[in-house]
């Protein structure tokens, strides 16, 4: 029996836009906390974990506090983040034909109330779930490891370089979704619609 293959996938971005959110989260712990956090430097980083877009911004106290801070606001808004219509066709019809997973620089308390709803995911990594965020492969690693697959049955798809890294530090197969929030970045593979999801044959 020929086993499915597997696609990843990351979260913001690729399957939800959640950059109202986040800016919104940003700009409110910003003010309780009296500090500058420049949304646009924040968004330069998306893809990392929180502490690694923290440091790139040169934010070197408090960020266990920052961090609390930016969930507590961002959660508020979550039950409003869904899956679009267009795309969660896509995605039914896919899932007859593939594994899917998804790997999020989120945590898990925020990941799990944006997909509580959604039950086509056969593993979930999070950003509370790896000691060492994208872009090391390390939750890739455990995905694979889950879902029983090899690398060459495998392909990733993001939308930032910090996913593209990822995907090429662990050696598997990258898939750049030009509808989220990086669509400059220089793939050989790039779909501007999920509905292009229905020729990843191709590419896997």
């Amino acid at each position: 029996m020929i086993k499915k293959k597997l696609i990843i996938f990351d979260l913001d971005g690729v399957l939800i836009d959640s950059l109202s959110n986040m800016r919104m989260s940003l700009k409110k712990t910003s003010i309780e906390l009296k500090i500058k956090l420049n949304f646009e430097l924040y968004r330069k980083y998306l893809g990392l974990p929180f502490e690694k877009i923290m440091k790139k911004m040169g934010i070197k106290n408090d960020v266990d506090i920052i961090k609390n801070k930016y969930s507590n606001f961002s959660k508020r808004k979550l039950s409003k983040i869904k899956i679009k219509k267009t795309h969660l066709n896509e995605l039914i019809y896919l899932k007859k034909k593939y594994i899917f997973a998804v790997f999020t620089s989120k945590d898990k308390l925020r990941t799990n109330i944006i997909l509580k709803n959604y039950n086509f995911f056969q593993c979930i990594i999070t950003s509370d779930d790896v000691t060492k965020g994208k872009p090391h492969p390390e939750g890739l690693i455990k995905i694979l490891k889950k879902t029983k697959r090899k690398k060459d049955q495998t392909i990733f798809i993001g939308d930032s370089i910090f996913d593209y890294k990822t995907a090429k530090n662990l050696g598997i197969k990258y898939l750049h979704a030009k509808w989220g929030y990086e669509n400059d970045l220089k793939n050989k593979f790039k779909i501007n619609e999920i509905s292009n999801f229905l020729e990843i044959e191709k590419y896997l």
